[in-house]
């Protein structure tokens, strides 16, 4: 009887390699979707970037440009920058000196031989061609340790710190400026255009002239001016010019920056 049925069962057709393969095919499918789902979870989680042609990719390790340029941008560097066009100004590092002279230094103007000499010599004109300033100078003075400025009712004028060197003479001379007033631009709006090289040119009572060529240029926080290098003595004849720059604020009406510019006496006439 058992023989019976089993020889009237029908019998199981032949199959084909394709189906004998199918059950590996399934498990390889169901293994390679749960790899795709992972692979496109970790490109959801993981940074993308566009490449050159247009399509998404998974970002590089290593950083772009930009990324370096921001990754640096609040350590201080080690030396005051060349400045120059599409050149973001930074501070330098507190204990940095004065940038290198960009041209030979020539020798300081020989200083008045009696104080009622030197108190009648006195800067009066600046010349700056690249950022086309010509504009007379005034005297300003330091109160309770801050630097006074030119009044604000008098945009295009500059003030001398009339206790710090002559222009010319030997150490550094401090003139400022207003980058604007309630007014619109004023006479150094355009100081942090100044680059390494450029020109300065200071016109003095006693019919000389000192020529400067700029050294290097930055932007520090008013909370942390560098007081000495600014104003620290030399041996040689140098010239700082120094405005405002930075975020205003429209509660206070003062910038957070200032931009100083260093430059050296490269030439001189008179």
């Amino acid at each position: 009887m058992a023989e019976q049925e089993k020889a009237e069962k029908p019998a199981k057709p032949e199959q084909t390699p394709m189906q004998r393969a199918l059950p590996g095919l399934l498990v390889a499918g169901s293994l390679g979707g749960v790899g795709i789902v992972m692979v496109s979870l970790l490109s959801l989680v993981a940074p993308q970037a566009e490449d050159s042609s247009g399509t998404l990719a998974a970002a590089k390790t290593e950083p772009t440009k930009v990324e370096v340029v921001n990754a640096g941008a609040f350590v201080l560097a080690e030396t005051v920058g060349p400045g120059g066009e599409n050149v973001p100004l930074t501070a330098a590092r507190p204990e940095a000196s004065p940038p290198l002279a960009a041209a030979p230094f020539v020798s300081p103007f020989t200083p008045a031989k009696t104080k009622t000499a030197k108190a009648k010599v006195k800067p009066i004109r600046i010349k700056i061609p690249k950022i086309k300033v010509n504009a007379p100078i005034g005297a300003v003075g330091m109160t309770k340790g801050k630097l006074g400025v030119p009044p604000l009712s008098k945009p295009g004028l500059t003030g001398w710190y009339n206790s710090a060197p002559l222009p010319g003479d030997i150490g550094p001379a401090i003139i400022n400026g207003h980058v604007s007033t309630r007014q619109g631009p004023a006479v150094f709006q355009r100081l942090r255009e100044l680059a390494k090289g450029d020109q300065i040119y200071v016109y003095r009572s006693d019919k000389k002239v000192a020529r400067f060529t700029v050294s290097g240029i930055e932007q520090a926080g008013k909370k942390a001016f560098p007081t000495s290098r600014v104003y620290g003595s030399t041996n040689d004849s140098q010239l700082r010019l120094i405005t405002c720059g930075g975020v205003f604020s429209s509660k206070d009406h003062h910038y957070s920056d200032n931009i100083i510019v260093y430059a050296t006496l490269s030439k001189k006439k008179g």
